[in-house]
C-alpha cells in the first residue's frame, strides 16, 4: 500500500524552497499510524474482534480501500463523516480511512436516540454516516428528524441486511482499490470531533488536530504505562469516546501491539471472558466497571489471567476499589483523569508507584495548576479547579464560540474539576466544580464521601448530591446501592452515617441515605448526580425533606 503524499501544486517561479516547506509541515495521523508498522509488522496481528483476527498489512489495505471508496462517493477533503459502529475492524477501518483521505470522522456514541443523532447530523453538517445496521432505525429516523439529506453507509459484518438493501461498506470496500494516496494534510489542520456527552446541556462538538492522537501514545500510553509491540490492549471503554479511542486503537498501533475489539456491553460476565480467552497484557476499564467485577463470581483466578496492568477513568477510583482489586488480582490500576478536550489522560498514577485515593501527576508534556474563581493558584492543600495544558488540547467547540471562549483560556483549558493537592504532590479528586458541596461554610467533596462510604462492606456504589434541610441549610445526601445479597434495612442506613463519621471529619456525614437498585450514569460510567439533584427537587417541591 502506498503513502504517497498529494502534494499541493506551487506557483511557478516559486522555487523549490517553497515546494520543500509545503513537503516538510505535511503530515496525516492515519498514515503515521499504519506506515509505522510496515513492512515490518505486515503479518503481525494488528485488532482481533468478533469475526476474526487482522493483521497490519490487512489493515493497511482495509484503510486504503476506505479511503478510495469514501472519496468514490463523492466526499471530498475537509467534509465530516459521523461513524457511529459497534466495536469492531470496522471502526478503525472507518475512523483511519478518512483521515488518510483529509475526511474529518466524527466518531459517535452507539447508545443515543434518534433525537441525539439527528442533533449532531444537523449541527456537523455531515456528508455521510458510517453506521452498524444494529442502529440503523435509530440514524434513519434522526435523518428524517434533521432532515438530513447525507449518505448512510452501513457496518454489517453479521449480514443483517437482504441483498437488496443500499451496499454496505464491507461491498464498497471490496469495489475499491487497496492502494490509495495521502492527503496533504497539515500538522496543525483538524483530523477528527469527538462529541461530549452533554451531560449539562448540548453535546459539543470539540475538534482535534492531526498531531493529537499520537501525541497521546507517545506520552501517556508509552512515557507512563511503557506501552510495547508485545501487548495485547482489551479496552471495556468502547472506541467511540476519547479514552477507548486512545486506548483501544492510537496506543497500540502507536507501538504495534495488538488490540482486542468487543462489540457486546461490558457486563462482568462479559468482560471476564475476554480476560480469560484472549488474554490480553493491559486492561482498560472504568470505576463502575471494576467494582461490579469484584463484586460478581466469574472473575477469572490469577493464573488464566496474562495482565500487567490495568487502567481506570471516567471518575475518580475509590481507593477501596482499588486495593481489593490488586489484592484480588495481583495488578494495578493505573487510575487518572482526562477529557474529551484534552483527548485522553493528562494526570495519572505511575505503575509500581501508585497511591490509591489520589489521581497522581501530570504526564510527562502537560502541567497542571489548581486555580480560585478568579484564576489565582490556591495553597496546597485546598481545592481548586484544575486547568491544565498540552499538546493534545482540542482547538475548539464546532459552532459554539461561547463554550470555546469560557473553555480554551489561550494556553489553559478549564477542566471543570475540583482537587487538591498533598503534601507529597498527588492530585485528589473532589469532584466537579458545579458538585461540590458547602456545608457550614465548608467545601465537601461528594467523591470523598462516596469512596468512605464504598469501603464499608455492605456498599456497592454510592453518590452525594446537596440537600437543603427545613433551615435552608445544605447538608449531603447519599443513595446508596448495595452488594449482591445484602438487604436494606433502616439499621444499615444508621450504620453507614456511623462508619462515615469514624472515618471523615463529622460534617461531612451523608444526613439522610436512600437504597436504590442502581445510579443513572453516562454511558462512558461517569454518574449523573446532576438528575439525582432533580430527582430530589422535584420530590421536595412536593414534599418537603424531614432530617
Amino acid at each position: 500500500m502506498t503513502s504517497t503524499v498529494d502534494t499541493p501544486a506551487v506557483p511557478a517561479g516559486s522555487g523549490a524552497s517553497a515546494q520543500a516547506k509545503i513537503a516538510a509541515s505535511l503530515y496525516n495521523a492515519a498514515a503515521d499510524l499504519i506506515d509505522r508498522n510496515l513492512p515490518a509488522r505486515a503479518q503481525k496481528i494488528a485488532f482481533v474482534d468478533d469475526a476474526g483476527t487482522y493483521t497490519y498489512g490487512e489493515l493497511a489495505q482495509r484503510v486504503g480501500r476506505c479511503s478510495n471508496a469514501l472519496r468514490a462517493q463523492g466526499i471530498e477533503i475537509e467534509h465530516r463523516v459521523v461513524v457511529c459502529v459497534l466495536d469492531g475492524i470496522d471502526f478503525p477501518v472507518a475512523f483511519l480511512g478518512a483521515i488518510k483521505a483529509g475526511i474529518v470522522p466524527i466518531p459517535t456514541n452507539t447508545l443515543l436516540t434518534p433525537t441525539d443523532y439527528a442533533y449532531i447530523l444537523a449541527d456537523s453538517r455531515a456528508r455521510a454516516a458510517i453506521v452498524s445496521a444494529e442502529l440503523l432505525p435509530q440514524f434513519r429516523e434522526a435523518a428524517e428528524l434533521a432532515q438530513w439529506q447525507g449518505r448512510i453507509i452501513v457496518s454489517d459484518p453479521n449480514g443483517r441486511l437482504s441483498a437488496n438493501a443500499t451496499p454496505t461498506f464491507a461491498q464498497l470496500l471490496k469495489r475499491a482499490e487497496p492502494d490509495a494516496p495521502t492527503a496533504p494534510t497539515r500538522r496543525d489542520d483538524i483530523c477528527f470531533w469527538l462529541y461530549s456527552s452533554g451531560s449539562t446541556g448540548a453535546p459539543k462538538g470539540t475538534v482535534h488536530v492531526q498531531t493529537s492522537l499520537t501525541q497521546t501514545a507517545e506520552l501517556f500510553a508509552q512515557h507512563v504505562l511503557g506501552f510495547t509491540d508485545n501487548d495485547v490492549v482489551y479496552s471495556a471503554a468502547k472506541l467511540f469516546f476519547a479514552y477507548g479511542l486512545g486506548n483501544a486503537l492510537t496506543f497500540p498501533l502507536a507501538v504495534g501491539a495488538t488490540s482486542v475489539l468487543f462489540a457486546g456491553r461490558p457486563t462482568p460476565d462479559n468482560v471476564n471472558a475476554v480476560l480469560r480467552d484472549r488474554k490480553p497484557t493491559i486492561f482498560c476499564g472504568v470505576p463502575t466497571l471494576f467494582s461490579n467485577m469484584l463484586a460478581h463470581d466469574g472473575l477469572p483466578a490469577r493464573a488464566d489471567l496474562a495482565l500487567r496492568l490495568c487502567t481506570s477513568a471516567g471518575e475518580a477510583l475509590p481507593e477501596e476499589i482499588g486495593r481489593t482489586w490488586t489484592a484480588r488480582t495481583g495488578v494495578e490500576i493505573i487510575d487518572g483523569i482526562g477529557s474529551t478536550e484534552m483527548l485522553h489522560i493528562f494526570v495519572s498514577n505511575r505503575p509500581g508507584a501508585v497511591r490509591y485515593g489520589t489521581t497522581g501527576r501530570a504526564v510527562p508534556g502537560y502541567q497542571v495548576r489548581l486555580v480560585d474563581a478568579d484564576r489565582k493558584p490556591v495553597e496546597a492543600g485546598e481545592i481548586g479547579e484544575l486547568e491544565v495544558r498540552g499538546p493534545s488540547a482540542a482547538a475548539f467547540y464546532w459552532n459554539n464560540r461561547e463554550k470555546t471562549r469560557a473553555t480554551f483560556l489561550g494556553e489553559w483549558l478549564r477542566t471543570g474539576d475540583k482537587f487538591r493537592m498533598t503534601a507529597d504532590g498527588d492530585l485528589v479528586h473532589c469532584g466537579r466544580a458545579d458538585d461540590m458541596l458547602k456545608v457550614g461554610g465548608i467545601w465537601v467533596s461528594p467523591v470523598e464521601v462516596e469512596g468512605t462510604l464504598q469501603k464499608h462492606e455492605a456498599v456497592l456504589e454510592a453518590a452525594v448530591i446537596g440537600v437543603t434541610d427545613d433551615n435552608g441549610m445544605v447538608k449531603p445526601k447519599a443513595f446508596i446501592v448495595l452488594k449482591p445479597g445484602v438487604a436494606e434495612h433502616p439499621e444499615l442506613a444508621s450504620e453507614l452515617k456511623l462508619f462515615v463519621k469514624s472515618q471523615l471529619a463529622p460534617y461531612k456525614y451523608p444526613r439522610w441515605i436512600e437504597f436504590v437498585k442502581e445510579l443513572p450514569k453516562t454511558s462512558t460510567g461517569k454518574t449523573k448526580r446532576h438528575l439525582l439533584r432533580e430527582r430530589e427537587n422535584e420530590l421536595r417541591a412536593r414534599q418537603p425533606v424531614q432530617a
